[in-house]
């Protein structure tokens, strides 16, 4: 296999990673959600990433790649991520998980849209076959019902939406800025939003020594899967690296049944299982044209 070829299994690896991160944060949103308003963790979740990016970036000294030459979309990538992590935070606390991850899901499909508006990228009818097969999959484990729905489900389907914009802005940052560079304004930026959105009815709740370690967990899960979300796009189109995110379905799903007791039913485990053949159909076609574009 070429180093070209390879390239979405470079990135279906960084992904794993992202995965897992996105799911502890899951974990430690809702343990923090007694205490903490999403505002309040979003807050001191940056604050955290500040400390953390700053120190690792210095020891690296890969500090000296921030700059501000694209500032206004650093700002608006940040906005975005923002609010639909506010929503999403939200949704953790109301739902159960798997309807949450489930319609966050549906930002692929809004990803595919955008990139093909915004950077360039084919829509091929493959990546739209698997994007169906994958939303089909969804559809399976939410088993919508409008008479059923809560605000948490209206705020996990509008997060959707904004991470597929964060996920844009991303791709679009990675053609000329680093890691460093990004993850630093992730968390200045939205430390300044969270001082503004939490601190408007000057009373912002500092966490216990009880909630201490799931914000730091947050924040460290926060910058894990920035930076490998960030690293799996570097290698491979937009539109074929938010799809792998499916498979974060099945493994909150799992953690939902051992750690919550939120019953798992043979829709969820048919439906996860669509979701993850159509990221298999998506990778292999990225894949062979790659392969066909080298060879040709």
């Amino acid at each position: 296999m070429t180093p070209q070829t390879s390239q979405p299994l470079i990135a279906a690896a960084w992904m794993t990673g992202a995965i897992a991160a996105f799911s502890a944060m899951a974990v430690a949103g809702r343990a923090v959600s007694s205490e903490l308003d999403t505002f309040e963790t979003m807050l001191f979740r940056s604050l955290i990433g500040i400390v953390l990016v700053v120190s690792i970036g210095g020891i690296t000294g890969h500090l000296r790649e921030v700059t501000t030459r694209r500032m206004p979309e650093q700002i608006l990538r940040n906005i975005f991520h923002f609010t639909g992590q506010n929503h999403w935070f939200y949704g953790v606390t109301v739902i159960p998980l798997t309807h949450l991850f489930a319609l966050e899901f549906t930002s692929p499909l809004w990803v595919m849209v955008l990139a093909a508006l915004f950077l360039g990228e084919r829509l091929t009818w493959i990546k739209g076959a698997a994007a169906l097969l994958a939303f089909t999959g969804v559809l399976m484990v939410v088993r919508p019902d409008t008479s059923a729905l809560n605000p948490g489900h209206v705020a996990a389907a509008l997060s959707a939406i904004a991470f597929a914009a964060t996920a844009i802005f991303t791709k679009k940052l990675t053609q000329t800025e680093t890691i460093t560079c990004i993850l630093f304004h992730l968390t200045v930026i939205q430390a300044i939003l969270g001082v503004i959105c939490a601190g408007y009815d000057g009373d912002i709740t500092l966490p216990s020594m009880a909630t201490l370690p799931w914000v730091v967990i947050i924040a460290c899960a926060g910058l894990a899967a920035h930076f490998c979300l960030t690293t799996a796009l570097r290698h491979a189109p937009a539109s074929v690296v938010m799809p792998m995110d499916f498979a974060r379905l099945p493994v909150i799903a799992l953690i939902g049944v051992l750690v919550y007791q939120e019953a798992l039913q043979a829709l969820v485990v048919l439906g996860a299982g669509l979701i993850l053949f159509a990221n298999w159909l998506n990778i292999r076609a990225e894949i062979r044209q790659r392969h066909a574009k080298q060879t040709a």
